[in-house]
């Protein structure tokens, strides 16, 4: 893939100078996340502060003013900012996802002016998905030709997001049926979002439904879905293996508190203060593996990302490792996530399920984010790939395929 036209450029960000720049601002983040988890108060100001930071323009190249980073440094601090706050990091999946998308696209005055929104702080969130079981192949919004730009009519649920943003990412079908990416104002008057996300986890994202009844978006904001970047899929799943990642270190890091701070053990334990009870120590040794094991898989499925760009001639091929790497990352850290956030309360005891621990919210959180792009088919894909040499990106030929699902 030639990166001569278009806005991608060689990283030449450095990760331990990314991770003290954006350090205090996922300390600052991290210090109301319970409270916040706990009462369901929406985070807009840590939105901002992540903003104002400039977390939005990592990926764009320092040339053109962003911080020149790699795939893989982009997800590895997504995975520090899920440790803070797991919903915060899923809030800027859309747009990280969006910018990848930009950067990818040929250099051109309307695409300029994509860059620049960005580098001012403008956020971008949406939704693909569409409820009643439609899919892509039946797809009801509509993005119709109104004056010198278009119109864009539907309804979107999982619109993760929405409430934060400046801009809303919106698939709908031209009046010739072809898909078409559509961006709209979240502040047009004929867009409404409404927060009647009911799971049990990701309860500050903002994954409700967006509503739009002739939305104006215009002609430079419209594009065919075709061109959007081909690992576009890839990347919407490692953007939520980073928060996995994330959440499994938060469930590290507040089991290993809680565990010290027990007084008292049970008569079967093995020491009279449960932070000496060898058996204690052993599930909070395992959750650690589980931890390392999480990051150690997303740092190989964001390198993998990184390659698509350094052979040109073999595109297609690093399509399918990337596909490979970010399958077996998926099996990896999903699992991880799962086991650390359910054992870790069995160093615990009673008091480990307090409400004001409120160390639930990370399985829940862990369980949602598992459940948007199902793991059960994963294995048999890749055991196909490997044995039978079957392609396992055939079947993702769908927009959004491979990282979108519901």
């Amino acid at each position: 893939m030639s990166t001569a036209i278009t806005y991608l450029a060689a990283p030449t960000a450095d990760l331990d100078e990314l991770r003290a720049h954006f350090e205090p601002v996922f300390a600052k983040i991290a210090e109301g996340n319970l409270e916040r988890e706990r009462a369901r108060v929406f985070p807009h100001e840590q939105v901002t502060l992540l903003n104002e930071a400039g977390f939005g323009r990592l990926r764009i190249p320092v040339a053109r003013g962003g911080w020149g980073a790699s795939l893989q440094q982009v997800f590895l601090l997504l995975a520090d900012l899920g440790t803070a706050d797991a919903n915060v990091a899923h809030i800027w999946r859309n747009h990280l996802a969006f910018v990848e998308d930009r950067l990818n696209a040929p250099v051109w005055e309307s695409n300029d002016v994509w860059i620049q929104r960005f580098l001012d702080g403008q956020f971008v969130g949406g939704g693909w998905t569409e409820a009643n079981n439609v899919t892509l192949a039946n797809l009801v919004t509509t993005v119709t030709i109104d004056g010198d730009g278009y119109a864009v009519t539907g309804a979107k649920f999982y619109a993760t997001g929405s409430l934060y943003a400046d801009w809303l990412d919106v698939l709908g079908r031209g009046e010739d049926g072809e898909l078409l990416t559509a961006l709209v104002r979240a502040d047009d008057p004929g867009v409404t979002l409404v927060d009647d996300w009911d799971g049990f986890g990701q309860r500050t994202t903002a994954s409700g439904t967006a509503r739009y009844d002739n939305a104006r978006a215009e002609a430079g904001d419209v594009f065919p879905a075709v061109e959007r970047f081909p690992y576009q899929g890839h990347f919407y799943q490692t953007a939520m293996l980073s928060v996995l990642t994330g959440i499994t270190r938060a469930a590290l890091r507040d089991g290993s508190a809680a565990l010290t701070g027990r007084k008292r053990n049970y008569p079967q334990g093995l020491a009279p203060v449960p932070s000496d009870d060898g058996q204690l120590l052993a599930v909070i040794g395992e959750v650690s593996a589980d931890a390392f094991a999480a990051e150690a898989a997303l740092s190989q499925a964001g390198a993998a990302l990184d390659r698509i760009h350094t052979d040109a001639a073999n595109t297609k091929q690093r399509l399918v490792d990337a596909e490979v790497a970010v399958t077996q990352a998926q099996l990896v850290v999903i699992a991880a996530a799962l086991r650390a956030t359910t054992a870790v309360f069995d160093a615990l005891g009673a008091s480990g399920v307090s409400e004001q621990r409120g160390l639930d919210r990370h399985w829940r959180n862990a369980r949602t984010l598992a459940s948007h792009n199902p793991r059960v088919y994963k294995a048999r894909i890749l055991g196909d790939y490997l044995i039978n040499g079957k392609d396992p990106v055939s079947n993702l030929a769908a927009i959004g395929r491979g990282g979108q699902g519901n």
